[in-house]
C-alpha cells in the first residue's frame, strides 16, 4: 500500500486532491454545467431562429467549437470525480514531503525563499504555488524531509533548493 498523499495518477487510478483543489473543481463543474452549458445551447437557439445555419456560418462554428470544449471539460472533470479522493490533513506528513504538504525551500543560488504546496496535476497552478507532484520540481521534492538539498532540471536550467520546512 502506498504511503498517505504517495498515490500515483495513472488512468484508472485514485486522484489525490487537496480539500480545497476539490472544492475549486467542484465550482468549475458546477459553473460549466449550469451557466456555461445552458449559455451555448441558447446562442445556438438564437442562431437558429434567426436563420444564421449556413455553411459559411463563422459565428455558430465558435459557438459549436466552444460547446465541444465545455463538454470535454465537463467529461474529465466528472472522470476526475469519479476516481477522486479528498486528502486529510491528519495524512499530510510534516515529517516528509508527500501530496498535500506546504513547503518552505531556499534556492541554494539565489537565497530566495518561498513556500509551495504539492498537489495532483489535476489542481497544479503555479500561479499560486501549487506544484504537480508530476513536475521536474514536484518529482525532486517528493519524499523529501526538512534539511534535504534537491536538484532538478528547469526551463532555466539546473536548480537546487534545499527544503526549509514541511507543514500542513
Amino acid at each position: 500500500m502506498n504511503e498517505p498523499g504517495m498515490m500515483n495518477e495513472v488512468r484508472g487510478e485514485v486522484f489525490a486532491l487537496t480539500p480545497r483543489g476539490y472544492k475549486a473543481l467542484q465550482a468549475e463543474l458546477e459553473n460549466l454545467t449550469t451557466v456555461k452549458r445552458p449559455e451555448i445551447a441558447e446562442r445556438i437557439r438564437e442562431s437558429q431562429q434567426h436563420g444564421e445555419f449556413s455553411e459559411d456560418n463563422s459565428e455558430l462554428d465558435e459557438v459549436k467549437f466552444e460547446q465541444a470544449i465545455v463538454e470535454g471539460r465537463i467529461s474529465e472533470l466528472k472522470t476526475i470525480f469519479s476516481s477522486a479522493r479528498v486528502i486529510e490533513q491528519d495524512e499530510i506528513s510534516t515529517e516528509f514531503v508527500t501530496l498535500g504538504g506546504k513547503i518552505e525551500v531556499v534556492d541554494l543560488e539565489h537565497g530566495d525563499q518561498f513556500s509551495v504546496r504539492l498537489v495532483s496535476s489535476v489542481e497544479a497552478d503555479p500561479n499560486e504555488d501549487l506544484i504537480s507532484n508530476e513536475s521536474p520540481m514536484g518529482q525532486a521534492l517528493m519524499g523529501k524531509k526538512e534539511g534535504e538539498e534537491f536538484k532538478f532540471d528547469s526551463p532555466d536550467g539546473k536548480k537546487r533548493y534545499r527544503v526549509v520546512s514541511i507543514s500542513r
